[in-house]
């Protein structure tokens, strides 16, 4: 015999109706109650229809196995790493988002589960946009785990930067570029959350060329200040960047960044003075090197003493004369990833088992681009190492490239346009760096009265997509 209940509503002890049927719809618990089965218990009928349980107190920042039902935010701002699904069975449901929309630099690998595939395929999955998120569902072996939605959302308003500081401009319709030819504040006043980050260029002032002495010595070309920059299109658009360039764009916040421009290297009665760094003292702050100094072997009154060649951002070229060998100063000083610059070249001895010998041409410094010159015979300075060219702001533009050496037949010479200076010859003096290039001055042979030339000073320019 089966027995039956029949009632409408069962009500609580404070007469509030905890099941309650109306017109065939059952409704389960009181307002500001909270349903839960039982430990071991096991529910059908009430499927998730498509959504995940983000996990927001656990947000993800190294490799992790995924379960079914759940979502997770996955910061990769330190390093890439791989979220690894779980066994699939038909149904399951999982689903992940970049938490700092650092996928586009540090990207996330999704790996199946053994022989498991992913829209078909058997290979991994890369999120590599920056705010990008998806959400798998198992179907069957066939197919596999299947994206059923995919999105991005590094780029909404809400993000987008607002910023004064140095010179303003407004470049490919949607991006602002800062540029600071001196000392400033990079000042961010709005929309500048979790998504929001910048691309930058950094670059140092170069080094003076160094002096020649009495007779047929002549000074090195001075080293191409440091050259560092960032580039990722989606945070800055589709300008042409150097080899250089990381892809590691800088995230920021409403503040004050101070911004400094190296000088560069004045100029001096015999060897070179080394550039001035520049710095962009962003969240994660980027230095660039001053470029080393040319080197000299003037001596006797009003000289400052026989020098060899300074090391920086890229080093400075070895001084030509002197009877010892005369090598270029170290490059990459101190050392970066990737590397802001280059050695300077070797200077002939005048003598001796030098490669050089009997040559008393300088080398030339170092740039960005490339290793300073060697002298070449006959007393020829060596060429200037060449620069590296990006359009940063829109236009392209050679920087960082390293003075001449001196010569006593030819000075060394360099990039046209690449604000580096020529190396001077016997009686024609060598020419100063540009200034905000960040090139090398030129050496200078024992031109009458002549003191080394200046280098150029440094830049740096900011730029962000503003809507």
């Amino acid at each position: 015999m089966t027995s039956t209940i029949k009632v409408n509503n069962i009500q609580n002890q404070c007469g509030q109706n905890i099941i309650n049927e109306n017109s065939n719809t059952i409704t389960i618990g009181a307002s500001g109650d909270t349903i839960s089965l039982a430990s071991g218990a096991s529910q059908t009928g009430f499927g998730r229809e498509g959504s995940v349980n983000w996990q927001t107190g656990s947000i993800k920042t190294g490799t992790f196995t995924a379960a079914n039902g759940e979502g997770y935010f996955a910061d990769t701002t330190s390093s890439a790493f791989t979220m690894n699904l779980p066994a699939g069975s038909a149904g399951n449901i999982v689903a992940v988002q970049d938490y700092k929309n650092t996928f586009g630099s540090n990207n996330l690998t999704i790996t199946p589960n053994g022989s498991n595939k992913i829209n078909t395929g058997s290979g991994d999955l890369k999120l590599s946009t920056n705010g990008e998120g998806i959400t798998l569902v198992y179907v069957d072996s066939t197919v596999g785990w299947r994206s059923v939605t995919q999105s991005e959302f590094s780029e909404s308003g809400s993000t987008f930067i607002t910023a004064t500081g140095g010179t303003v401009t407004t470049v490919d319709t949607n991006f602002k570029v800062h540029t600071f030819t001196g000392p400033g504040t990079f000042c961010v006043s709005a929309g500048a959350g979790g998504a929001a980050f910048v691309d930058y260029m950094v670059v140092a002032g170069g080094g003076s060329g160094g002096r020649g002495g009495s007779g047929s010595d002549a000074g090195g070309g001075g080293g191409a200040g440091g050259f560092r920059e960032s580039k990722s299109a989606p945070v800055s658009g589709c300008w042409t960047a150097t080899p250089l360039a990381t892809p590691a764009s800088v995230p920021v916040t409403v503040g004050a960044y101070p911004i400094t421009v190296g000088a560069g290297g004045a100029s001096a009665p015999s060897y070179g003075n080394s550039g001035s760094n520049s710095t962009a003292a962003l969240p994660t702050s980027i230095t660039s090197a001053g470029g080393g100094g040319g080197a000299s072997n003037a001596s006797g009154p009003g000289f400052n003493p026989p020098s060899y060649p300074g090391a920086g951002g890229s080093g400075g070229g070895g001084r030509g004369g002197g009877g010892v060998p005369a090598l270029g100063g170290a490059g990459n000083t101190p050392p970066v990833s990737p590397p802001q610059g280059n050695s300077g070249g070797v200077g002939g001895s005048g003598s001796g088992p030098n490669p050089q010998s009997p040559d008393n041409g300088a080398g030339g410094g170092g740039g960005a681009g490339g290793v300073g010159g060697n002298t070449t015979a006959p007393s020829t300075g060596g060429a200037g190492g060449v620069g590296v060219t990006n359009t940063i702001n829109g236009s392209p533009v050679i920087r960082s490239a390293g003075g001449g050496g001196a010569g006593q037949h030819q000075g060394g010479p360099v990039v046209p346009g690449s604000g580096a200076g020529n190396g001077g010859w016997d009686s024609t003096p060598g020419s100063a760096g540009t200034a905000n290039t960040g090139g090398g001055g030129g050496g200078n042979a024992c031109t009458p009265g002549a003191a080394a030339s200046a280098g150029g000073s440094g830049i740096v320019i900011i730029r962000y997509k503003f809507q």
